[in-house]
C-alpha cells in the first residue's frame, strides 16, 4: 500500500496512517417523533432560530480540534459546529439543545472511545435527534465496526483516517450530506407550532396525532413567552387551545384530526373512485399488503383512521423481527414501510374511518363515516387490534391526562426522575419498559399474572431482568386513580391476599387486551365471539362453506365469508400476534387477491 502519508490536517501524529478510499450508504431517513417540553425556564421557540448544529464527539483532543477546525472552515457561516470529548458529554450537549428546540444536522463520531464508542453514541443520538445525518469516523482497522454501524444505525457515511486534504476527503462527503439534510421537511423550518396546557387532553390529542403520524412540530406551553405571543396573535385566549399555527402562518383553534391532516400534507382524499384492492388500516398488516399490491401493478389505496404503524410503529424497539439483529424502532419500520408503499405508487389516505362494507355485484364498496365511498375489485381488512380501556373507578377521568393507552413516545421527556406504572404483560408493555427506563427514576411493571413468561418474550425478560429501575409487580391490579388537573396517584390491589395500597404517579401507560374494531361488520361478515374476523378452511363446517357464500370453491386461506375480502394481521381469527407474521399475512393477502381476480 505504499508508504503513510506524513501528518497533516486532520490527522494528528503518532498513530498509523492508511488510506482507503471512503463509502458512501445512502439509508432511509425517518422523521422525528419527539419534540422537546418548552418552559419559560428552560426556553424554546424564541424568535429568529440559531444555525443548525454540526456536532463532533473525539476522545482525542488533537482529532477532535483538527475535525472542528476543519468543519468550521467551510461551513461556520450556515452552521455552529460544537465538539464534545466523549459520547455522554455529547449526549448532553444535544438534550440541551433539544430542549432549546434546535436543530441538528450532523453528528460525526469517533469510534474508539472508552466508556461510549461511537456507535453506542450514535445509537443514543437517534432518539433524540433521528433525522440528523449520522458519521462514523474511523481507522483502516475499524471498517468491520463501521459496516455493523450501517445495520445498527442506519449509518449515512464512514470516513477514513485521514482526511487530509479535507477538499477531497472530507467537504465533498459533508457538502453531500448536509444538502441531504436541508433537503428534508424538519430542516426547512417547516414545524407545525402547537400550543396548548400540560394536561389537556384535546392538547395531548393533537400531539399525539402529529407524531404518530410522523410530523414534525415545536409543543408551546400557554405560560411559555412564546406560546403568549402565538395566542395574542391568533386572538385566541388560554381558554382556547389547541392552537394550532403552521408554516404559512394559518391558526387552526382546537382543529379536529381531519383539519389538522389536510395542512399538514396527510392526503385524506382518493385520486379516484375504483381500484384492483382497497387496504383498511394502516399497521404493519396493512403497510404489508400496501407494499406488494402496488409493486405488483395493482392499484391500491391505503385508508388508516388514525395513523400509519398501528400498534407497531408506536414501539421503542423491535428486536425480534428478522433482518434487523439490533432492533429497530417502530417508528423507524413505519416510515420506511410507508415511503416504499409510496414509492411503488400506492395512496395513503389518512384520517379516513370506514363504517361500512357491502357487495354490489363484482365490486366492494366501503363506506366512510362523511357518507363517501370507494370502490374496488378486492378489500384487504388490516385494521389489526385496540388496547382495551382499563375498567377501574376514576381511570377514565384522566385520559390524555396521565393516563395513556400504548407507548406514547411524546410524553418520555417529561417523565425524567419521576415513577412511571405500566399495565400489561405481553411484549409491548416490556418494549414500554425498556424505553421510559431510559428517563424515568423507576418503572413499575404491573402484572396480573405470576410472571412474565407466559406472554413476553424471553429477550425481553432479560431486558426487564438486567435493569436496575424496573421493578416487575405480579398479581397486581390498578383499582383506582385520583387527582385533580391531571393524575396524581393510582390505587393497587394484590390479587392473591386482597392488600390494598396507593402510589404517588403522574403517569400510567396501558397494554391491556386486544379487541379487534369490528362492530361495523356486524351481520357483514362471519366473526368470532370475540369479534375476530374469521377466514379461509375455518369457515368451512362438515364440508360446507358458510351461509351465502356465492362461489363453487371454498374461501381462500385469507378470505372471509364475502368472497373478495381478505383479512390480515392481528385483526384475524387465531392470527399470531407478531410484527412478522402481520407483514407476512399482508403479502399472502395479495397473493390470494391475484388469484381471486384471474378467475373473475
Amino acid at each position: 500500500r505504499g508508504a503513510p502519508p506524513a501528518p497533516g490536517p486532520g490527522y494528528p501524529p503518532g498513530r498509523p496512517a492508511i488510506v482507503l478510499p471512503t463509502r458512501y450508504h445512502a439509508s432511509f431517513r425517518m422523521r422525528p417523533t419527539q419534540v422537546p417540553v418548552t418552559t419559560g425556564e428552560r426556553g424554546g421557540f424564541m424568535g429568529a432560530m440559531a444555525n443548525p448544529v454540526i456536532l463532533t464527539v473525539d476522545d482525542d483532543p488533537v482529532v477532535s480540534r483538527a475535525v472542528a477546525r476543519d468543519l468550521r472552515r467551510r461551513y461556520s457561516e450556515r452552521y455552529r459546529v460544537i465538539r464534545a470529548g466523549s459520547g455522554p458529554e455529547a449526549l448532553d450537549a444535544l438534550r440541551e439543545i433539544k430542549l432549546r428546540g434546535e436543530q441538528v444536522a450532523l453528528l460525526l463520531a469517533d469510534h474508539r472511545m472508552p466508556e461510549m464508542n461511537g456507535i453506542e453514541f450514535l445509537e443514543a443520538a437517534m432518539d433524540l435527534f433521528p433525522a440528523a445525518r449520522r458519521v462514523l469516523l474511523t481507522a483502516y482497522a475499524d471498517t468491520d465496526a463501521a459496516i455493523e454501524a450501517i445495520n445498527v444505525v442506519d449509518l449515512d457515511h464512514y470516513l477514513l483516517k485521514p482526511w487530509h486534504p479535507p477538499e477531497e476527503k472530507l467537504y465533498p462527503v459533508m457538502d453531500g450530506l448536509l444538502e441531504a439534510w436541508a433537503a428534508t421537511p424538519e430542516a426547512a423550518l417547516t414545524e407545525i407550532r402547537v400550543v396548548g396546557h400540560r394536561w389537556s387532553a384535546p392538547s395531548f390529542k393533537i400531539r399525539d396525532f402529529l407524531a404518530r403520524n410522523l410530523v414534525p412540530y415545536r409543543w408551546l406551553l400557554t405560560d411559555d413567552p412564546e406560546g403568549a405571543r402565538l395566542l395574542a396573535a391568533a386572538g385566541a385566549g388560554e381558554t382556547d387551545v389547541p392552537l394550532v399555527v403552521t408554516a404559512e402562518g394559518k391558526t387552526l383553534i382546537a382543529p379536529s384530526t381531519a383539519e389538522l391532516a389536510g395542512v399538514v400534507g396527510i392526503a385524506v382524499q382518493p385520486t379516484t373512485d375504483f381500484y384492483d384492492v382497497v387496504v383498511v388500516g394502516g399497521g404493519a398488516a396493512g403497510l404489508g399488503s400496501a407494499v406488494y399490491a402496488a409493486s405488483e401493478g395493482l392499484r391500491t389505496v391505503l385508508v388508516e383512521r388514525r395513523a400509519t404503524g398501528g400498534q407497531a410503529g408506536q414501539s421503542s424497539r423491535i428486536e425480534n423481527y428478522l433482518g434487523f439483529p439490533d432492533g429497530v424502532s417502530g417508528a423507524q419500520l413505519t416510515d420506511r414501510a410507508r415511503r416504499q408503499a409510496l414509492k411503488f405508487g400506492a395512496e395513503l389516505l389518512g384520517t379516513r374511518e370506514v363504517i361500512g362494507l357491502t357487495e354490489a355485484g363484482g365490486a366492494r364498496l366501503l363506506r366512510f363515516g362523511d357518507g363517501t365511498e370507494i370502490a374496488a375489485h378486492t378489500v384487504v381488512l388490516a385494521t389489526g387490534v385496540s388496547y382495551r380501556a382499563l375498567d377501574a373507578p376514576g381511570v377514565s377521568d384522566f385520559t390524555g391526562r396521565g393516563v395513556f393507552y400504548g407507548a406514547v413516545s411524546t410524553e418520555a421527556p417529561n417523565c425524567v426522575d419521576q415513577d412511571v406504572y405500566i399495565v400489561g404483560g405481553a411484549n409491548s408493555a416490556g418494549q414500554a419498559a425498556v424505553f421510559f427506563s431510559r428517563y424515568a427514576a423507576r418503572v413499575h411493571l404491573l402484572v396480573r399474572g405470576a410472571d412474565l413468561t407466559a406472554s413476553m418474550s424471553r429477550y425481553l425478560i432479560d431486558q426487564l431482568e438486567q435493569s436496575d429501575r424496573i421493578i416487575v409487580h405480579p398479581h397486581t391490579q390498578v383499582v383506582g386513580a385520583a387527582g385533580g388537573e391531571h393524575l396524581e396517584r393510582i390505587t393497587l390491589r394484590d390479587s392473591r391476599t386482597g392488600e390494598v395500597r396507593t402510589a404517588d404517579t403522574s403517569w400510567l401507560f396501558v397494554f391491556i387486551g386486544a379487541e379487534p374494531r369490528t362492530d361495523w361488520l356486524d351481520g357483514v361478515l362471519v366473526r368470532d365471539q370475540r369479534g375476530f374476523i374469521i377466514t379461509g378452511p375455518d369457515l368451512v363446517s362438515d364440508g360446507k362453506p358458510p351461509s351465502g357464500w356465492s362461489l363453487s370453491r371454498d374461501p381462500y386461506h385469507l378470505e372471509t365469508s364475502l368472497p373478495g375480502v381478505f383479512a390480515a394481521g392481528d385483526v384475524r381469527s387465531q392470527s399470531v400476534k407478531r410484527v412478522a407474521s402481520a407483514v407476512g399475512e399482508g403479502a399472502m393477502a395479495v397473493s390470494l387477491v391475484h388469484r381471486y381476480l384471474a378467475a373473475q
